[in-house]
């Protein structure tokens, strides 16, 4: 038998249960949110957040791979690490996908600015493979070597040609230029046109985009040339294409050249 103690606390805990407003005797109050959750919440409603999510994972699986590598850990297993990450930050940006309005109302660039497109991402390959001095690079590119025992492994090309071309353009045009640029202007990033954005936050975005590659002088090049399509177009897919020629060139080159340092 309960004790009277026991069935006051028990009465107490289904009195708090109950809504004390005039909306309705007895209706049940859900349980409150933790505060983690709540910052959670707030966290996945940001704007920022789906534009920088894609980006953090390479990040992050890129910081995983140099760690085990240093470690040596992993052997050549570790070159199909590349083709894992991939996969993740493809799924962040399909999981995401309702989220980019910049993508989704947008049609593909005008007639007339394919060819400015298409020129743009040749030209910053010709640049990438052209600006390789000293001086010109920070810190030492490993590269990518897809070669094996019995030659190429034709499987990791296909793979690193896959990401390279169609995954990281999308990902990194939503971060740096959609967002960073864009952000670097006004804190409502999303109300900011892209043709409107000031010459700090243009300069700010290519400095950093930069030096993200080993290649900064190359890179400073690239952040100019795809910023100035984005703002020139007001179409997030004009630097996304472009970005994507450049890359599928640079793949290309690399694979037919044997050049595997600037992977």
């Amino acid at each position: 038998m309960a004790s009277s103690k026991h069935r006051s606390a028990k009465k107490e805990d289904v009195t708090c249960m109950k809504k004390s407003s005039g909306d309705g005797a007895g209706a049940v109050v859900m349980p409150t949110k933790s505060a983690w959750r709540v910052r959670l919440d707030k966290i996945s409603r940001r704007p920022s957040t789906p534009r920088i999510l894609p980006f953090a994972v390479y990040i992050f699986f890129t910081f995983v791979v140099d760690m085990l590598e240093r470690l040596d850990w992993g052997g050549d297993g570790l070159r199909w690490m590349y083709g894992v990450k991939i996969a993740f930050v493809a799924a962040t940006i399909w999981f995401l996908r309702n989220n980019y309005d910049e993508l989704r109302s947008a049609s593909m660039p005008r007639r007339k600015d394919w060819l400015i497109v298409i020129a743009a991402g040749a030209g910053v390959f010709v640049a990438w493979i052209n600006l390789g001095a000293a001086w010109m690079v920070v810190g030492t590119p490993t590269g990518f070597d897809p070669r094996g025992v019995q030659g190429i492994d034709w499987e990791l090309v296909a793979v690193r040609l896959t990401g390279a071309a169609l995954i990281v353009p999308v990902m990194e045009e939503l971060f740096w230029r959609s967002f960073l640029l864009r952000w670097l202007e006004k804190a409502d990033f999303l109300a900011v046109d892209p043709a409107r954005v000031g010459l700090k936050a243009f300069a700010i975005t290519a400095v950093f985009f930069a030096f993200e590659h080993n290649l900064w002088l190359a890179g400073l090049l690239a952040a100019v040339v795809y910023a100035g399509l984005y703002m020139r177009t007001r179409n997030l897919w004009s630097p996304v294409i472009a970005h994507g020629v450049t890359n599928a060139m640079l793949g290309c080159w690399i694979v037919a050249t044997g050049n595997w340092i600037y992977w």
